[in-house]
């Protein structure tokens, strides 16, 4: 289940296998994160790490390319073959090692199910190979594709499920972690402040610590987001914060991602008028909002521009958010330190929370937007060639960079997404017809100048399918 600690489970295991030079491949899976929340380019990854790993591979692999250029770009289960399985098949003799794992982190986080299902298929033909012999190892949630992809290839596979661990060892576990990030946060504070305001050498005490471990058992995601919250100096006093997730014990699950979330997110409104926290509820929904469902994420540069906002309101709205997301202090993209807060936000909606994000509304919002900002940007020759057929290796990337930022980049790629996201229908006149009409031939070449124009038939597709509706309702952003 969400937030037991999956994630950090993988890393382990990806590190020890490294240190012991028998890790061939690991990749991790995040949904809304660009190429990681897709298949396309999941087995060419591991193929490549595998190379790495193991350059006797490098021969086979490279011949495969050479056979078939495209390989690269075709099905998931002909690269498996062609750049995984064969190759390992061809050079047996030459490895260093008689056994290479495989991490795969989060698989149900890719986001097609067919592919979910092909992926458990296709390692599981993994004990075909005498040598080397390939272990995969796996994470996930139990949804239903992950469930039939394993019922599908039963007794190829062994499983353990992190709830069902016993849970004196997960008590053990967290109050382990618990123990040492407190002492830690202790000495940090009491190093940054005088004597009279340092916090007492036991704090915050076995009684608070237990309360802690009850508070979080089975999710590894409490424990780690409280001492985040915890540590965060922006937030104040750490005794203070304690008192303020000690609030919400309980011992009902879904109260859990409440304890976990609620005290980080109410402090954004603590103390102020109801005017201030209107306003500060409206800009979290659609700024946070806006962040948690993103296709891929975007530096709050980026966000300035596609949400048409300030990026000091950016900045000062995400200023006591840094124990939910990671909020890098250079131009990176701000990321969710855990999916789980994305589902708690959407589904606050049956609670009545002022903190609930509407997904749709949100979608919508950002479909208009990625809309309006293609508009201010896509031309004819775009990155000024003047040579029609000019190939685009002869560009600069710095010249494509320079006509089309990232943010106008991401509005490229994915607003056909948050459209069909919207689930609306579309119809004449509407606002995508409008953008069609005009910029239909200068958005394929901004998608073929940032490498990306091989996808644009799937995009088309997925429009026309919205329009395939008998009672259509067009999508007035």
């Amino acid at each position: 289940m969400a937030g037991t600690g999956k994630s950090t489970i993988s890393r382990t295991v990806a590190h020890t296998f490294a240190k012991k030079r028998r890790l061939g491949a690991s990749f991790f899976f995040k949904r809304g994160d660009g190429d990681r929340g897709k298949a396309a380019k999941f087995l060419t990854t591991i193929a490549a790490q595998l190379v790495l790993a193991e350059p006797a591979l490098a021969v086979p692999v490279k011949e495969a390319i050479n056979a078939d250029p495209a390989v690269v770009g075709k099905a998931i289960r002909e690269q498996f073959e062609k750049l995984v399985l064969e190759p390992l098949s061809y050079i047996s003799d030459a490895l260093k090692t008689s056994t290479l794992v495989i991490v795969v982190d989060a698989l149900d986080e890719c986001e097609r199910d067919d592919d979910v299902k092909l992926i458990i298929h296709l390692f599981s033909r993994a004990k075909t190979l005498k040598y080397p012999r390939l272990k995969v190892f796996v994470t996930s949630r139990p949804e239903l594709p992950i469930r039939l992809g394993f019922v599908a290839i039963k007794g190829a596979y062994q499983d353990l499920v992190l709830h069902d661990i016993p849970k004196p060892v997960v008590e053990h576990d967290i109050r382990a972690y618990l123990e040492s990030e407190l002492a830690t946060i202790r000495n940090d504070y009491n190093s940054s402040v005088s004597e009279n305001r340092h916090l007492p050498a036991d704090w915050p005490g076995q009684t608070e610590v237990q309360d802690l471990v009850k508070m979080a058992i089975p999710l590894f995601i409490f424990a780690a987001t409280v001492c985040r919250f915890l540590a965060d100096r922006k937030c104040g006093n750490p005794n203070k914060q304690l008192q303020e997730v000690m609030k919400y014990q309980t011992r009902n699950p879904e109260s859990q991602l409440h304890a976990t979330y609620l005290p980080v997110l109410n402090q954004l409104i603590h103390g102020l008028s109801e005017r201030k926290s209107i306003e500060i509820l409206e800009e979290f929904r659609y700024i946070v909002g806006s962040i948690v469902i993103l296709a891929s994420p975007l530096s709050t540069r980026s966000l300035a521009r596609i949400l048409f906002v300030s990026k000091d309101a950016i900045d000062d709205r995400l200023d006591l958010l840094h124990s939910v997301l990671s909020v890098p202090s250079s131009d990176t993209p701000v990321r969710l330190l855990h999916l789980s807060f994305r589902d708690f936000l959407i589904s606050l909606e049956k609670h009545k929370s002022p903190f609930w994000v509407d997904e749709t509304e949100t979608h919508k919002k950002i479909a208009a937007n990625c809309l309006r900002l293609l508009g201010e940007y896509l031309r004819t020759d775009i990155c000024g060639v003047k040579w029609p057929g000019s190939p685009r290796s002869a560009i600069a990337q710095q010249t494509i960079d320079e006509a089309l930022p990232p943010e106008v980049q991401y509005a490229c790629l994915y607003w056909v997404y948050h459209v069909e996201q919207v689930k609306s229908r579309l119809r004449d006149g509407d606002l995508v017809h409008q953008f069609l009409r005009r910029y239909f031939l200068h958005w394929l070449e901004a998608l073929s100048l940032i490498g990306r124009v091989s996808e644009s038939i799937a995009l088309v597709k997925t429009l026309q399918a919205l329009l395939e509706v008998s009672q259509p309702f067009g999508i007035n952003i």
